[in-house]
């Protein structure tokens, strides 16, 4: 596997644990609000893969690290769009490193495996929009059931994981809030984050960050449902 980039160091990515993030590159999804444009598209991708680190290069790195980092966190783009994702963590856990996986939720069967195989102890999955809709937020046609059975597997398993929805205006209401929370019923955990005004993929649309009077309404909304916080 190659890594679009590393982020050496970071405090607030996995919760409880000093970690580092390896970033893969490519997405199955296009989002327009995504400020990692650089990871997503191919003719932007094509333009950096020569800065690309190899995996001998990172597992170096890690080995080097092992006196002060305690975890890996995976994301990208979307990590489970890359068959060798599994044998990646596999092999950050067998330094005894914990293992992070951040996904968009899209890939049920890789994700099934990697909790089959406890190759991850935390995940982080993001639900966007109620999932019925998800084609007009992310550009892509997925079947909403591919979510569906991504927030079961989770809810049902034994690892800590978390869903998280970044809020944006216009997109994002108190009826949109109310249909996420709505979809992940039974979870431990979820957190709405405010959208930041960064050079995000699709500059043709508007996008902007919530109030925080709108915020505290939407965690409200949601607190109904499942425990919500804002982060």
């Amino acid at each position: 596997m190659y890594l679009s980039a590393v982020q050496r160091l970071t405090l607030v990515d996995y919760p409880g644990s000093v970690a580092c993030i390896a970033f893969t590159p490519g997405c199955n999804l296009r989002c327009g609000f995504c400020y990692n444009s650089e990871f997503v598209l191919p003719e932007k991708i094509k333009k950096i893969r020569s800065t690309f680190l190899p995996e001998y290069a990172f597992f170096r790195f890690l080995e080097s690290r092992r006196w002060c980092l305690d975890a890996v966190v995976v994301c990208g783009g979307e990590p489970t769009i890359h068959m060798d994702l599994p044998d990646f963590l596999a092999r950050v856990r067998s330094l005894g490193f914990k293992t992070k996986l951040d996904t968009n939720g899209s890939n049920p069967e890789m994700l099934e495996y990697i909790l089959s195989e406890n190759l991850v102890d935390y995940v982080a999955m993001d639900v966007k929009f109620p999932l019925e809709r998800y084609a007009e937020l992310t550009g892509v046609k997925i079947s909403p059931d591919q979510y569906a059975r991504s927030i079961s597997l989770l809810i049902s398993s034994k690892i800590e994981y978390e869903f998280r929805t970044t809020v944006i205006q216009p997109w994002h209401d108190e009826c949109v809030i109310q249909s996420i929370a709505q979809s992940i019923v039974g979870t431990k955990r979820y957190y709405i984050q405010n959208f930041l005004s960064w050079e995000t993929l699709n500059p043709a649309f508007e996008w902007y960050p919530c109030t925080t009077e709108q915020m505290e309404r939407f965690r409200l909304i949601a607190s109904k449902y499942v425990p919500c916080e804002i982060r």
